[in-house]
């Protein structure tokens, strides 16, 4: 069934959760975030050791997709996660990780265990 025409931007707004997820270095962010109610920009720079162009590109991705809020006071920002429920997502991406590589790990055993090719080494 093909998408209506109302169906369609409620879609995109899904998507671009996604997109603003769509990196590694996001998600180690996020997950500074779920570790503490909210973090400074130096102690998320010090924590990925990004240079600060790229740490504030990257907090600018998460804060257009509604991901992060930040907050300044003085001549800082702390930034935090916009929804607790952005917690429970890291969770359950990082519980399907783990079984993602945990069923690999099974092919590779089962493919080790393959009988030899001859004329081919392990």
């Amino acid at each position: 069934m093909p998408l209506s025409q109302s169906q369609r931007p409620l879609y995109e707004v899904k998507a671009n959760l996604f997109k603003g997820l769509a990196h590694p270095y996001r998600i180690r962010i996020l997950e500074l975030l779920a570790d503490a109610d909210e973090v400074s920009v130096a102690a998320l720079q010090a924590d990925t050791e990004l240079e600060p162009s790229h740490l504030s590109q990257h907090l600018s991705v998460l804060r257009r997709h509604h991901l992060v809020a930040s907050e300044r006071r003085a001549s800082h920002v702390y930034y935090r996660l916009a929804d607790p429920r952005i917690r429970e997502l890291l969770a359950v991406a990082r519980a399907l990780l783990l079984t993602m590589l945990s069923e690999d790990r099974d092919r590779l055993d089962a493919a080790q265990s393959l009988p030899e090719i001859a004329g081919m080494s392990r």
